[in-house]
């Protein structure tokens, strides 16, 4: 199933990132894809604030994998963000152990997942942001499970932006 949204501004991208990291829980991963630009750091930068997080958050493009101390629904988790940009061969998920962070008790946020659609679980929340520059973002949230659809139906039915 999928939901769309239409972010305005750079404010309007955190602020629904700030909404989305209210309702993660321990487990859950969510992909980022989008074109340099367009918007996927802001979006995990809003995440990370939802989730109690005060540090700078980046994009981990250098490192390829950053992690932050979080909490959510009153539980300590981690935030693991993942940059795979710089990736070049599906094995190279395997090396860095990107599926060694689907853990229960951390939340994953992987941009530029293209390449490791193969180590993915069923069980995540895809999200294509498209639109650059000054362009308005268009966020399509992609997801099969049902548990995906309650948390986005209560995050998404506060902004009347929805497309």
């Amino acid at each position: 199933m999928d939901y769309v949204f239409k972010s305005q501004s750079k404010e309007a991208t955190l602020k629904l990132g700030r909404s989305l990291g209210n309702v993660l829980q321990g487990g859950d991963i969510l992909c980022l894809a989008g074109d340099l630009g367009a918007g996927k750091t802001a979006l995990a930068q809003g995440i990370a604030a939802g989730l109690g997080i005060s540090a700078v958050v980046t994009s981990p493009t250098f490192t390829l994998i950053q992690e932050y101390a979080a909490s959510s629904q009153g539980k300590s988790l981690r935030l693991v963000h993942m940059d795979l940009y710089r990736l070049q061969h599906p094995e190279e998920v395997e090396v860095i152990g990107v599926e060694d962070a689907f853990q229960i008790d951390a939340i994953c946020l992987i941009e530029w997942p293209e390449i490791a659609k193969d180590y993915l679980p069923e069980d995540r929340l895809d999200i294509l942001i498209q639109g650059s520059g000054e362009d308005t973002r268009v966020l399509t949230f992609q997801f099969q499970t049902e548990g995906w659809q309650k948390r986005l139906e209560q995050v998404l039915s506060e902004y009347p932006q929805r497309g």
